[in-house]
């Protein structure tokens, strides 16, 4: 018998306490690494950078509020007065591509290590927190890692080392570290297709069933390629993704795509779009901006992005599921109220989808005009 678990297994996003990308500074005052990171965060205008760090003072006392959230004009302060903070911290650092932590203070993913001569024996008490340590930075006074640092780290001489006034070379580093995931194309093909009286993925305009069609220009911009399917049938030859989030047309579909893989970013093609091309697919993955929540196109019929049609970074899953616990099941509400890449596409009438057996006889023949 197999052994019961209690609870499902679910694979769980990458990354620590606030971010799937965070870089830990340890080992100097903190007002050292408080500078440090300030600078870098102005070194690094291409990517949104987030800092966590803890607060040396008593603070202000929240007296019977449990949170409180402030509108300070040029930006938003929201305070919790609770000690259980921690599976809130990454919510709250969604939108950044990368959090810097003071890592005297929290344990980070990712370690930069500091030889500044005043927290020397208090490193050297830190040790078990340098898990995963990727570059030293050295203080002006200082040319040689700490004698217990070479001891415990034995990989350190291909590790780099920077003084702490090499600003943009440290930066350069860190813009290496965080790689925009790869991408796994969605075919949407979970519908009922109530209106078209049969199988829309199965429909032929391309020589081929459609959900095979789509798989097939899906297949030359992503790494790997699923059909997103109500019922999971294995048709075609392409892996299909079961519905999980049943009842909810596409949206499920995109959500149970993030489930089984949530570290990777979506491109999803409904089905029923047999105009797209290949050359559509890749204007999305060209223009991409990883540091948004999804990279789509504008559809002038509609005046709004379209959702369907669109690359959605791993970001997206804890927004997708946000919305649908207030009750909302429409992906493109979420790209209306989200920080998107929204693109002009030149011919805007490859976005038309058919539903309906006159809207097929209608796009078959704008296909055979082609």
């Amino acid at each position: 018998m197999k052994p019961h678990k209690k609870h499902s297994f679910l694979e769980k996003p990458l990354g620590g306490q606030f971010h799937r990308h965070e870089i830990g500074f340890i080992g100097a005052p903190c007002g050292v690494i408080q500078g440090l990171t300030e600078q870098l965060a102005v070194a690094l205008p291409q990517l949104r950078v987030g800092y966590a760090d803890a607060e040396h003072g008593q603070g202000e006392v929240l007296p019977g509020f449990a949170r409180r959230y402030t509108d300070k004009i040029s930006h938003h302060q929201l305070e919790f007065n609770s000690e259980h903070f921690a599976y809130e911290a990454k919510g709250g650092f969604g939108a950044c591509d990368l959090v810097l932590v003071n890592a005297n203070h929290f344990p980070a993913q990712k370690q930069v290590v500091f030889i500044h001569p005043a927290k020397r024996e208090s490193l050297q008490r830190k040790l078990e927190r340098l898990t995963d340590v990727g570059a030293f930075v050295l203080a002006e006074e200082e040319d040689a890692l700490f004698d217990f640092l070479i001891e415990y780290q034995p990989a350190w001489a291909d590790l780099p080392q920077f003084k702490v006034h090499q600003v943009a070379e440290l930066a350069q580093w860190i813009t290496r570290q965080v790689e925009p995931p790869e991408v796994f194309g969605l075919v949407l093909a979970g519908g009922k297709s109530q209106r078209m009286g049969q199988d829309k993925t199965q429909l032929v305009y391309h020589e081929k069933p459609q959900r095979e069609h789509t798989a097939e220009l899906l297949n030359q911009v992503c790494s790997k390629v699923f059909v997103s399917d109500r019922a999971g049938n294995a048709e075609g030859s392409y892996p299909t993704i079961a519905d999980t989030f049943l009842d909810l047309g596409p949206y499920g579909g995109i959500l149970s795509a993030f489930r089984q893989h949530p570290n990777v970013a979506w491109l999803t093609v409904a089905s029923d779009m047999p105009l797209v091309q290949a050359a559509t697919l890749q204007q999305l993955v060209q223009q991409r901006n990883a540091s948004q929540l999804a990279t789509c196109f504008h559809n002038p019929e509609t005046q709004f992005p379209e959702p369907l049609l669109t690359l959605w970074e791993p970001r997206a899953y804890p927004r997708l599921l946000h919305f649908m616990s207030l009750g909302y099941s429409c992906p493109r509400k979420v790209l209306i109220n989200s920080d998107v890449e929204e693109l002009k596409l030149e011919r805007p009438e490859l976005l038309k989808n058919a539903n309906t057996p006159e809207e097929r006889v209608a796009l078959q023949r704008m296909i055979e005009q082609a």
